[in-house]
């Protein structure tokens, strides 16, 4: 009897600290996929508010009233097979508030091989073209186009982003600020036809993700600018690798790790269709997620909070852990709440699976719609939620076999 209640007593403590450590963990990954999504604007949020009430008013700088007293700037569209859109662009550019001499727009064409360099020969008096028959990847072209050009600020942007008239001049006031170094204008995503699934479910996220980066700019810098538009002082500018995945966001953050602000603002913006369908906008998550990741390793030292206080607290919150750990640790909610249901661990547990339950079905619905070419708003965003997560995962796999080149696979606009 006695070597019985040692056994039972053995027993129930081994499986209560079994249960304890599975809480741990499951509480553990749930809030930081709180934090990660939602939690981290809630936080900035606040933060600013505090900022707002006993910090420091930032100073707004001038621009010159005399237009000719402005800044030599360099328009710069890297394209390759851009054939289709040169056209549209070249009207959208001539539509640009900023005084012709003042503006070089440069187009650089590596690696093209449809009729993109007959085309852009037709406005000989109004660009200037660079070109090299090997394609070696969007950062190599960057950089064959910056070896001829002459003026302080660059502006990147894409063949198939239409920007605002306004554009050029509101980010020459930006880096009117000495401490900025690079500024990022924002992404909007437009659907081409109702019901675009791709396009709308891109276009909430976008809408979501430029809030957090207007916040992050407010409360100190933004961490890193996309492709879509972005301009770079070129003093402080540092080359991208080569086998750069995401060198429009290494570029920025090279110059963050400098000690110089990265600025956003969203009265530049530049407007694109969203991808053509979900097969599509998988690529370019796996190969954001990829470069996620490649990044990552190559500004781990952003990550110590000793050296880089402010900096470490926004690049984790907002990019280190939603493209490393929180996808795994919200995949583990799954196992880990099923395993306390069995457990009995208490009512709460069986409310969350009863909840994940729910959310899995609505975004397996989501999925489902998007297969008929229907939407339903309450179900495509858990669907593109987890659509962007899973692509984490077979990010890891696009990094293995594109690691050693930055050349990829363009999506198809819709």
């Amino acid at each position: 009897m006695f070597c019985l209640d040692i056994c039972t007593f053995a027993l129930f403590f081994i499986t209560n600290h079994i249960m304890l450590t599975l809480k741990i963990i499951f509480w553990s990954c749930l809030i930081l996929v709180f934090y990660t999504y939602l939690g981290y604007g809630i936080v900035l949020y606040m933060l600013l508010k505090l900022k707002k009430l006993f910090g420091k008013r930032d100073y707004d700088p001038i621009l010159p009233l005399n237009e000719q007293l402005l800044p030599e700037v360099t328009l710069m569209i890297c394209a390759f097979n851009e054939e289709e859109i040169i056209r549209e662009k070249m009207e959208n550019i001539r539509q640009l508030d900023y005084p012709k001499d003042k503006l070089c727009v440069m187009w650089v064409t590596d690696g093209s091989n449809d009729h993109s360099n007959e085309i852009l020969s037709e406005y000989k008096d109004e660009i200037t073209l660079v070109f090299s028959p090997e394609r070696r990847g969007k950062a190599a072209a960057m950089q064959h186009g910056l070896q001829i050009n002459k003026a302080e600020f660059v502006v990147f942007t894409d063949a198939n982003t239409m920007l605002n008239a306004g554009s050029i001049k509101e980010i020459v006031h930006l880096f009117m600020r000495s401490d900025v170094g690079c500024v990022s204008g924002e992404k909007r995503v437009a659907a081409r036809k109702e019901g675009q699934v791709a396009a709308e479910g891109e276009g909430i996220y976008w809408k979501y993700e430029s809030t957090l980066k207007r916040w992050d700019s407010e409360l100190y810098s933004a961490m890193g600018a996309a492709g879509e538009l972005f301009a770079v002082r070129m003093s402080v500018y540092k080359e991208a690798p080569s086998n750069a995945l995401l060198d429009d966001f290494m570029i920025s953050m090279l110059i963050l790790q400098q000690g110089y602000k990265i600025a956003y603002t969203s009265e530049a913006y530049a407007a694109e269709y969203g991808s053509a369908n979900m097969e599509e906008e998988s690529k370019r998550k796996r190969r954001i997620a990829a470069g996620g990741l490649q990044s990552i390793w190559w500004l781990r030292s952003l990550m110590n909070p000793f050296k880089h206080p402010k900096t470490s607290f926004l690049f984790v919150s907002h990019r280190v852990l939603r493209w490393s750990i929180t996808p795994f640790a919200m995949m583990a909610l799954i196992p880990l709440n099923a395993l306390l249901v069995f457990m009995n661990a208490g009512n709460l547990y069986t409310v969350i699976w009863i909840l994940q339950i729910l959310f899995y079905l609505c975004a397996f619905m989501g999925y489902w719609l998007s297969t008929k070419g229907k939407k339903n708003k309450l179900l495509y965003i858990p669907y593109y939620f987890l659509f962007m997560n899973i692509n984490v995962f077979r990010g890891i796999g696009y990094l293995r076999t594109h690691k050693s080149s930055g050349t990829w696979e363009k999506a198809k606009r819709g």
